[in-house]
């Protein structure tokens, strides 16, 4: 018993010790220092890839646009294999003809018609 009285009474003389309180203090700061500097890369790091992707989805925009501008030209000339109507009809830029008006297709049929 007296044993263990000895060792509360150091532990207790070591938890009031300015000094044991100052390396914890010193040491905890480290750890959170270390742990904004990391945190600081990896934001950096993120940002970085996501202007990387901007750019990147910024370029494919732009050919998915190409691409669309090209096809909509094509579809407008005499040889087109899809006539332009019924390609807005499936990009959505024009309405679809309803059933019972026109040609009672859906877009879906529209297109699957003119590769028969």
């Amino acid at each position: 018993m007296e044993a263990a009285n000895r060792a509360l009474a150091s532990l207790t003389k070591v938890a009031n010790n300015d000094i044991v309180i100052d390396v914890c203090l010193v040491g905890a700061f480290a750890a959170l220092c270390g742990r904004s500097v990391h945190q600081q890369k990896y934001i950096e790091a993120l940002e970085a890839e996501k202007d990387s992707l901007v750019k990147s989805n910024k370029a494919t925009k732009k050919a998915m646009w190409d691409w669309k501008q090209q096809l909509f030209a094509e579809a407008a000339s005499d040889s087109a294999l899809l006539p332009l109507a019924n390609l807005k009809v499936i990009y959505g830029e024009a309405p679809a003809p309803q059933p019972g008006h026109g040609s009672g297709y859906t877009k879906y049929q529209l297109l699957s018609r003119t590769h028969c």
